[in-house]
């Protein structure tokens, strides 16, 4: 009779157990899943598995006197069998006979100090199953397999059968023990990598929670640097409005970080885990305004080859910053009207009304009150918007806050551009102080930006603008000289701008309307071509008529 075909539709159980096996994840799990699988065929007397571990109960551990290390041996963590003795043995208990075992000690500790299988001839010489031969006579026990855990060099346990038949006669049995002791060696070496990860997972997240506490001590309100009374008063406001769904409208002069008090308002805020949107009203063609706010179907319009959704869509759940809001055009302030009243919208070219939820921060440098009076900007959505109004003092009348954003933007432009940090000597300091700042802390930025690039050593040489705010006259020699502001007369707004509109006009002419370049108009009034740029469109001057 061949052995081998009599068993064989066992293996096939064992090929579905190694199935199995693939899909837990869970060591505990698969341990216990492969003994009480193992156990279920019918010549199988008993299976246990030992994972090798530091050694805990040395103390106590019948086999003390054997253990030569004292450091580590192998633990009981799995066991299923049936036992046939009278009384039975309670092959399940993890604490009893072989609870401990240490390494090269017994059939089962040399095969993890050998890190391979014991020969048939081994164990029938071996003195520990000799002196356990009572016990397996009345077990009827004729064969053990015992195959180490080995993953790669590593050992991690050893995984023993104790079988009803010889284990000389099966010699696919062997083979099966052998796939199964590689997979769960596998399994477990997975399982110890996933812990880790988690282990590394859970110390950077701590880490940065720890990270994020210290930077929320040194820095409560995030890029917003300063201890002026008046800055203070607008942090103080910050928070109590931001936890609210209100509305809020920040008003300031170019420059003076209305954004950084938006994102702040956000961040703050019950939606600080969605998304805040963005809006520039003041870069946006004249005749894409609908679709940038609501969006648009494929075909709406020439040019709409695909659908596209708008910001008020994307910012559902969060937070629409609309920056610069008093270059709206008129007619689109209606609509935006009722998306805030409503929280209903239609995209260009579509039927379908679509209902948001977005909190508005809106933002103007612009005298709001004065061009509703001039009829460029609605009342009510001005009351709409106004619910909650935040005011950003001028960086001039906030001296106490230069030293400090002088300082962070020394170390942060320096760490861009991987330099050291510069010393900025006192007399620099003053500098910075007593200037007027027309650009607020945008142009304070670009200060020290450009004084870092243009330093060649490690003391900061500061590099100002002409002031802006002094106009230019033409002499006879047909050089724009720079002019003390007359000291007997206060200018009021209209005046000043009269003034500064004329002062461009003159120095445009004098470089024929050319803006960029050395010998270029930004260049001769000491500003960035870019804020040049802005206050031609501020003032509606005509370039092409300047060149005539």
């Amino acid at each position: 009779m061949n052995i081998n075909s009599t068993y064989q539709p066992e293996f096939e159980s064992l090929k579905a157990l190694l199935i199995e096996m693939a899909m837990e994840r869970s060591v505990d799990v698969l341990l216990n899943l492969i003994v009480n699988r193992m156990v279920q065929r019918p010549h199988i007397a008993l299976v246990r598995i030992w994972l090798k571990k530091k050694a805990d109960i040395c103390n106590k551990c019948s086999m003390f006197k054997l253990c030569g290390q004292k450091k580590e041996c192998l633990h009981l963590v799995a066991s299923k069998g049936d036992s046939i003795s009278m009384p039975p043995h309670n092959f399940s208990d993890l604490n009893g006979h072989g609870q401990r075992i240490p390494m090269g000690v017994t059939c089962i500790g040399k095969v993890a100090q050998n890190k391979k299988p014991l020969s048939p001839e081994d164990i029938k010489s071996d003195p520990d199953w000799q002196n356990r031969d009572n016990w397996a006579k009345g077990e009827h026990l004729l064969g053990f397999g015992g195959q180490p855990l080995r993953f790669k060099d590593d050992v991690f346990g050893v995984i023993a059968i104790y079988s009803r038949i010889k284990s000389d006669r099966v010699k696919e049995g062997r083979f099966w023990l052998n796939m199964i002791a590689n997979h769960t060696a596998a399994a477990i070496a997975n399982a110890n990598a996933f812990r880790q990860i988690d282990h590394l997972k859970s110390q950077l997240e701590l880490e940065n929670q720890y990270l994020k506490e210290e930077i929320n001590q040194a820095r409560s309100f995030g890029s917003i640097i300063g201890k002026s009374p008046s800055l203070m008063n607008i942090l103080n406001q910050i928070e109590l409005v931001a936890p609210t769904d209100a509305s809020v409208f920040i008003f300031g002069e170019s420059g003076t970080g209305k954004e950084l008090a938006a994102r702040e308002i956000h961040n703050r805020s019950l939606r600080k885990d969605k998304p805040m949107i963005k809006v520039n009203c003041a870069s946006i063609p004249g005749e894409l305004y609908e679709s940038e706010f609501f969006g648009h179907i494929k075909g709406a319009f020439t040019g709409a080859v695909k659908n596209r959704a708008g910001r008020f869509q994307a910012a559902d759940g969060g937070t629409l910053f609309l920056d610069e809001i008093g270059e709206l055009p008129l007619a689109l302030q209606g609509k935006l009207l009722r998306v805030l009243q409503e929280g209903a919208y239609e995209r260009i070219g579509e039927d379908i009304t679509r209902h948001v939820n977005v909190r508005i921060i809106a933002a103007t440098n612009k005298n709001i009150k004065q061009e509703i009076k001039q009829g460029r900007f609605r009342q009510d959505l001005y009351y709409r918007l106004n619910v909650f109004p935040i005011e950003i003092e001028p960086l001039r009348n906030r001296k106490e806050d230069i030293r400090l954003l002088t300082y962070h933007f020394l170390e942060k432009i320096s760490s861009d551009m991987n330099r050291d940090i510069p010393d900025i000597s006192s007399a620099g300091m003053k500098q910075l102080i007593s200037y007027h700042w027309p650009g607020n802390v945008r142009e304070l930025r670009n200060i020290i930006e450009r004084s870092i690039i243009t330093s060649g050593d490690m003391n900061l040489k500061l590099t100002f603008p002409d002031n802006e705010q002094q106009p230019l006259s033409y002499n006879p020699a047909g050089n724009y000289l720079k002019n003390k502001a007359p000291t007997d007369k206060v200018l009021t707004d209209k005046e000043l701008n009269r003034f500064v509109k004329k002062n461009i006009q003159a120095a445009l002419k004098a470089c024929n309307g050319k803006i960029y370049g050395k010998d270029g108009a930004a260049n001769l009034l000491g500003c960035v071509p870019t804020t040049l740029c802005s206050r031609i469109k501020k003032f509606n001057i005509n370039i092409l008529e300047i060149k005539k």
